[in-house]
Formats: structure tokens, sequence, C-alpha cells
């Protein structure tokens, strides 16, 4: 037969009360651990992005012709992803590397790129993210000039326009000081309630009589006080169970 295990909220509640100390020392030392990491072991990361018009009424990509309007937001979705993946391609993030004669491989730019629609719109942005805020900037305005002429090579009829060039940074991107900070704080609150609250299902110490009778429901046999005086349950007098 297996042994049912009761959980007393009451006993977790008080050994979690009486244990805030230790509570608020684990949420301290979670702070301080992941603000010293945030602060002093992470590189800062800078972000600076170009946004780019789609404007086609009509374009062909191959041999298959295609119409466009304001109206139709989900074409130029499909569109924006087209220029996406020619974005993305080797031969044009090495045309942005000899154009800007940045010092990075075709595998390092590439993971430095991002881009994505803005707000389901014709408009899309591309961000770059660098450890330095003047290449943030500096490669993504040149992604802006080199861009739609690789589009235009591969998309007959394409219209691409920059909207809004990248400026340089002027605080990190990443990481967030205060989110780790308060990522630290939780996880050392969780960590130490999982322990008090482990620790107090595994703590078999009898501490009344009540415990007795409805956890583990053994007869009382006698009550030996410790110090003559039967004052109270806890730690005052000792209890001696029978068999049933």
């Amino acid at each position: 037969m297996e042994e049912e295990i009761t959980i007393d909220l009451k006993i977790l509640l008080k050994a979690l009360l009486n244990k805030g100390w230790i509570i608020m020392i684990a949420i301290i030392l979670g702070a301080a651990t992941m603000y010293s990491y945030s602060s002093y072991a992470k590189t800062p990361l800078y972000q600076a992005d170009v946004k780019l018009y789609v404007n086609n009424s009509t374009f062909s990509l191959g041999s298959t012709s295609y119409s466009i309007s304001s109206g139709e937001l989900s074409a130029a979705q499909s569109l924006i992803e087209t220029y996406i993946v020619i974005l993305q391609t080797r031969t044009t993030i090495n045309e942005i590397i000899d154009e800007g004669n940045f010092d990075y491989t075709y595998t390092e730019m590439v993971s430095m790129i991002s881009a994505a629609s803005v707000n389901s719109t014709e408009v899309f942005s591309v961000t770059v993210t660098s450890e330095s805020p003047s290449d943030a900037s500096a490669i993504a305005n040149t992604i802006g000039l080199v861009l739609p002429e690789s589009i235009s090579n591969v998309v007959d009829g394409s219209d691409v326009r920059i909207v809004d060039y990248a400026v340089t940074p002027v605080s990190q991107s990443s990481p967030s000081t205060s989110k780790d900070t308060i990522m630290g704080a939780m996880l050392g609150l969780v960590i130490a309630v999982g322990i008090i609250v482990v620790a107090a299902l595994f703590d078999n110490t009898i501490r009344s009589e009540d415990y007795i009778t409805q956890t583990i429901d053994y007869p009382i046999l006698a009550f030996i006080p410790e110090d003559g005086a039967n004052t109270s349950y806890y730690g005052k007098k000792k209890t001696k169970i029978g068999n049933r």
C-alpha cells in the first residue's frame, strides 16, 4: 500500500513566515548577482534600424506577374518577405560589406541583421545589432543604399525607397540591467521558497496532539512533560504514541 502524504497548508505558511529572513536574503543575493553579471559580464549591444517602403503597382518575379495596391496589405507582406530573403543572401551581404568596407564575414554580418514589416504595413524595418553603436548605424544605412538595387536586379519593376535613415544609438539595447536584476530577485525567491517548502514537507517532527490524531491517526497513551508543567505542545512535553 502506498503511503499517503498529507500537506498542511498552515504548516507550510508558518514555515515560510518563520524563514522569511532566508527568503529576503535569497532575493537580495539573486538580484545582486544578476545585477553584477548584467553590468560587468555581459557585452553591451546597440541597435540601429533603417526603414524602407515597398511601392509596387506591378512587378514580376521570374515568369509570373503580380499586381499590388495600397489596400492589398497581404500581398505587400508577401513582397516584403521576398525582399527580406534577398537581403539575407550571400550576394547582397557581401555587397554591403564591400560598400561599407566593414571588417565582418558573411556569417557575422547576417547574424547581426534582422528585418520585419512595421505593424503589418508596406513599410519594413531592417535592424542591425552590434557591439559598436557607430557600426550599427553605418551598416543599417549601407543596407538602405545597397538593398534597393539588389532587389531590382532580381524583381522586375520593384520600387523600394528609404523612409527613415538609421541614427547612431546613444543607449544600449541589451542587456537590460533592470530586467536582469528583477529576474535574479525572482529566481532567488523561487529557490528559497522551494527549499523551505520541501524541507517542511519532509519534516516529521510531531508538534501537537492534533497532528498525531489527524495525520498519523495513532492512539495517544501518555504525555511526558519535560519541565514538569503541561503548558505547551511545542517543545514542552514529549508524547508517547501507542500501536493500534
